[in-house]
């Protein structure tokens, strides 16, 4: 009959999400300060996952470091790692892919920054599955509880694979040193700030972007269809490739100026509060 309503038509398939891929920072963001998860921000994470979007961990953190955190918080998908060098199946314990610093390289760019700075503490992060962290005299670890084999001189730094350095400097803030990084060896490796205290000198060009667009890739997701949660300078470029960038409540202003909005502090679910309006449960 012209104009009935036709029951028997069949019903059209759930409407895809808005965001098929969910990126967070890890620390300062995913976690609160206690170094665990919520149950809101779980359940939240569960329901954008019944909805059709995948969960990816974006840290500083190189994956050994990063493995016992994912393990503990229940986090079996993609992480990428740090700082974008590594793509990490957390489920699996394996490294997919590894971006590593030239380690010729890596000492030239200390020395000329050095130069114009002053003496600086050195941490190196080995690249690899199980690589360890090679701290040199001075340098104070940030993070409690971190594996690391204490050298007496600079020289075993160098002896196997880096993803990356860390410098500290005696007087110097992090902003300051990182700028004053920028300018002198800027065209040698890419700096990046992840936290009070880490500086790093990575491998040239490469950002925490780079690795989420690798893992973006092997997932079939795309920038056009990624939310990213961010806390920290590095998650900049991240929060920039993304269609919508989220920083939590007391980021780093450069942070905050590069996201969409501003979400509560990790230890008030921020990244719950965003994911519950567009994951509703049920």
């Amino acid at each position: 009959m012209p104009g009935a309503r036709e029951d028997s038509a069949p019903a059209r398939e759930a409407a895809a999400p808005a965001y098929g891929l969910v990126a967070t920072d890890l620390d300062g963001a995913l976690l609160r300060s206690d170094g665990t998860v919520s149950g809101r921000t779980a359940a939240a994470l569960a329901a954008a996952a019944a909805a059709g979007a995948v969960h990816v961990v974006v840290t500083g953190r190189p994956a050994p470091l990063a493995r016992p955190v994912l393990d503990a918080v229940g986090h079996t998908g993609l992480a990428v790692c740090g700082q974008g060098a590594q793509v990490y199946d957390a489920g699996a314990h394996r490294l997919l892919t590894s971006v590593t610093l030239d380690r010729r390289l890596a000492p030239a760019a200390l020395a000329e920054l050095e130069a114009e700075v002053g003496p600086l503490a050195v941490a190196a992060h080995q690249d690899g599955p199980d690589g360890v962290v090679l701290a040199g005299p001075g340098y104070g670890m940030r993070v409690a509880g971190l594996p690391t084999t204490r050298l007496d001189g600079r020289d075993g730094l160098w002896d196997a694979p880096l993803g990356r350095l860390c410098v500290q400097h005696p007087r110097m803030d992090d902003d300051a040193l990182a700028e004053a990084a920028r300018s002198v060896v800027g065209g040698l490796v890419g700096v990046a700030t992840a936290g009070e205290g880490v500086v790093e000198l990575l491998p040239l060009g490469l950002t925490r972007a780079t690795g989420l667009s690798i893992a973006a890739r092997r997932l079939g997701r795309t920038a056009a269809g990624t939310i990213a949660f961010g806390g920290t300078p590095a998650d900049v470029p991240v929060l920039r490739w993304a269609a919508r960038g989220v920083a939590v409540a007391g980021a780093h202003p450069e942070l905050r100026a590069a996201a969409d909005e501003v979400t509560a502090s990790h230890d008030e679910d921020g990244v719950a509060l965003v994911l519950e309006r567009l994951f509703p449960a049920g």
